[in-house]
């Protein structure tokens, strides 16, 4: 046995199966399983993660330019734009909005974009009897086929299907032409118990030309659609996939779209255990793709990825360090051990790390984290000045400034308004502070005091956290989907925040699926959520608080039902708009609105530090794309020489319990002898 451990290619504590971490295998974790992976539902950072690598849109952000550049993936060529007036007559390119009666894209397929293997293309596996199946691989035929315009137009009614309740059906149907209407047609027919059939519907705004030619009409001008052409929402989506899916009995064997996706993306999901494994592997019906300016590099660059079940950090920590995952955030309990900051403020490896030959990625995130206040609610929500008040009073005792400095090491800033930095919106210094919980003094931004948050507090009718006339005590509630003893610390800060104020925060915390449904039922009170960029575009942050996109029974992503008709018309007079002075005038006007309501407790923007091993090929990060997958690669060979080296076995317990078996035989053996001998 001690031989065979010491001649082990691999360590003996690998927590991955024997050879694996010889292949070309990417190893990374997920702590909570995915909710959808159906592309007209899924929204979520942690669900677009997984199908971003599945599934293909028409267009994706090239990898390496900067800034973002949009470029074709599944198309010949940029979708071709025609502006038409009311009389249907072409305009120029730079026609005014309020000329543009329909805004008309042409998209040109390629002829090799195939979908992945799956029985769905296979029509004897449609009548297989499913008493005999457990899961999709007991279904004993697979085939193929190549993405047609047709699957391209099936996936955009599926937006308005309610069955499907995509969140962007609230945005979507006042965008593209007769979406709204066949929502509505569909909604009837559920109502009416009909059976659906997308197939024989007709959509004037998504037309199949014919099988490489799509055809897609919008309502007025609507610049920022062509970032939507880069999201999963306009991928695919084969009708016969669908209809495999709709047997009786296939959800509760959990197939469906939402478990087993099925598109023409670099990889497809081999393996869905949420309880310990999701696993990708390269699609062997991938087209021609290569690396930007390495046409000698063909995509994918690995073959397959391995994301296990990690809950909590400190055990994922451990197993990178040992190498046993190829790259890894920074949590706040182990910052210290892996960066140190040099002098003039510049995040570096700490000299541990620098030892392990990590590599560091930092970047400032298109993103925005904030808490919500449910407009819905009858403490909390309205426009009226009490109301309005009590937020604003609890949006200055939220204070970032520590937030930051304690959870986040220093890795962010506080946030001003509904736009970060490096989006068109943004203001910078005094233009851009928020008046409410900030004041500009001596070149820099400085929050209100506690005593202003207490006037508030007062002015609302809750002096010293206590009704004006009852003396009752204010209880708010926050719902969270934080849990653990990570997160403990985090709410135990929230509650000490509201308790300045004499408010009683009481915690409710749920896994991230539930938390889910009762942001869709508008159930909570208060709730921490953020926000990735999906696009660079200002629309994409300021559509989180436009009325017709709440979250509330429409399944948008207002999350805080926020409803203001100024803000609502301004929203549609600015989204038209090219970025300019006049654009910047109105989102102005706009941020203004959302600083005085306080829908939301602006908090911070996060910087991004990730650490790569060795072994991975440095890049570029490119914090607005989905698909980034396809262009990650690693050297097997290092990484197993690097685990060895990190994971050498300590033998000698093994040797100093074989000698004392040793001794311990002996002196047992001896004694037998003399009991034997003392007998005779």
């Amino acid at each position: 046995m001690v031989f065979a451990l010491m001649g082990c290619q691999e360590p003996i504590n690998s927590p991955h199966p024997s050879g694996a971490a010889l292949g070309k295998t990417l190893f990374s974790s997920f702590s909570e399983r995915p909710k959808h992976l159906d592309p007209a539902r899924a929204y979520s950072s942690n669900e677009i993660e997984l199908i971003g690598q599945i599934y293909e849109p028409p267009l994706q952000y090239h990898f390496t330019k900067r800034p973002y550049e949009l470029e074709p993936l599944t198309l010949t060529a940029m979708p071709h734009l025609t502006l038409l007036d009311k009389q249907g007559r072409v305009l120029a390119p730079n026609a005014p909005a309020e000329q543009v009666a329909q805004s008309v894209y042409e998209l040109q397929l390629r002829d090799d974009i195939r979908y992945q293997p799956h029985p769905a293309f296979v029509p004897a596996m449609h009548s297989v009897a499913l008493r005999t199946v457990e899961g999709l691989a007991d279904f004993p035929e697979r085939a193929s086929r190549t993405v047609t315009a047709a699957d391209y137009v099936h996936q955009i009614k599926r937006l308005a299907d309610p069955r499907v309740s995509s969140p962007i059906y609230g945005l979507m149907r006042e965008t593209i032409l007769g979406l709204g209407e066949l929502g509505d047609r569909l909604a009837a027919r559920q109502q009416k118990g009909e059976p659906i059939h997308l197939e024989v519907e007709s959509l004037a705004g998504a037309v199949a030309v014919d099988a490489r030619t799509l055809r897609i009409t919008l309502k007025g001008r609507y610049p920022q659609f062509i970032y939507w052409l880069a999201m999963p929402f306009f991928a695919p989506i084969p009708p016969e996939v669908e209809r495999f899916y709709a047997r009786p009995g296939m959800a509760e064997k959990n197939l469906s779209l939402d478990w087993q996706p099925v598109g023409s993306g670099p990889f497809f999901l081999a393996e869905n255990d949420p309880n310990r494994v999701m696993r990708l592997v390269r699609n062997p019906n991938y087209h021609l793709e290569s690396y930007p300016g390495r046409p000698d590099l063909r995509l994918p660059l690995i073959d397959q990825a391995v994301y296990s079940l990690e809950k909590e950090d400190i055990p994922y920590w451990g197993k990178f360090l040992q190498g046993y995952y190829d790259s890894s955030g920074i949590a706040s309990d182990t910052f210290d051990q892996a960066i140190r900051v040099a002098p003039d403020g510049t995040p570096e490896l700490s000299a541990e790390m620098q030892g392990r030959h990590l590599q560091l990625v930092t970047a400032l995130r298109p993103s925005l984290w904030y808490v919500g206040f449910n407009d819905l609610d009858p403490v909390l929500g309205g426009r009226g000045n009490a109301a309005r008040k009590l937020r604003q009073a609890l949006s200055i005792a939220l204070d970032w400034e520590e937030f930051i400095s304690i959870f986040l090491n220093g890795r962010g800033i506080p946030a001003q308004g509904p736009i970060p930095p490096g989006i068109f919106g943004h203001r910078e210094g005094a233009a851009g502070l928020n008046p409410v919980t900030h004041i500009w003094q001596q070149g820099r931004l400085q929050r209100r005091s506690l005593a202003d948050a207490k006037q508030l507090l007062a002015e609302a009718g809750w002096p010293q956290g206590r009704h004006a006339q009852t003396g009752a005590p204010l209880v708010l509630y926050l719902d969270t989907m934080a849990g653990g003893a990570d997160a403990k610390a985090r709410l135990d800060w929230y509650r000490k925040q509201f308790a300045k104020l004499g408010v009683q925060l009481v915690v409710r915390a749920t896994d991230y699926n539930r938390f889910q449904d009762k942001m869709l039922k508008g159930s909570a009170q208060i709730f921490e959520w953020g926000w990735n960029a999906d696009y660079p575009d200002p629309e994409n942050f300021l559509f989180l608080l436009y009325g017709p996109n709440r979250k509330a029974g429409l399944n948008g992503e207002n999350a805080a039902n926020y409803q203001s008709a100024e803000f609502d018309r301004l929203f549609v007079q600015m989204k038209d708009m090219q970025n300019g002075p006049a654009r910047q005038a109105v989102i102005d006007q706009m941020r203004a609105l959302v600083q005085h309501d306080a829908p939301w407790a602006f908090a911070y923007v996060s910087k991004s530090y990730a650490l790569r091993h060795g072994w991975m090929a440095p890049r570029t990060p490119n914090l607005m794309a989905n698909n980034t997958l396809k262009y990650t690669d690693l050297d097997p060979s290092a990484r197993v020489a690097y685990q060895q080296k990190w994971n050498r076995p300590a033998l000698w317990p093994l040797f100093a319990g074989l000698a004392g078996a040793g001794l311990l035989v002996t002196v047992a053996w001896r004694a037998w002898r003399r009991r034997e001998a003392a007998q005779t």
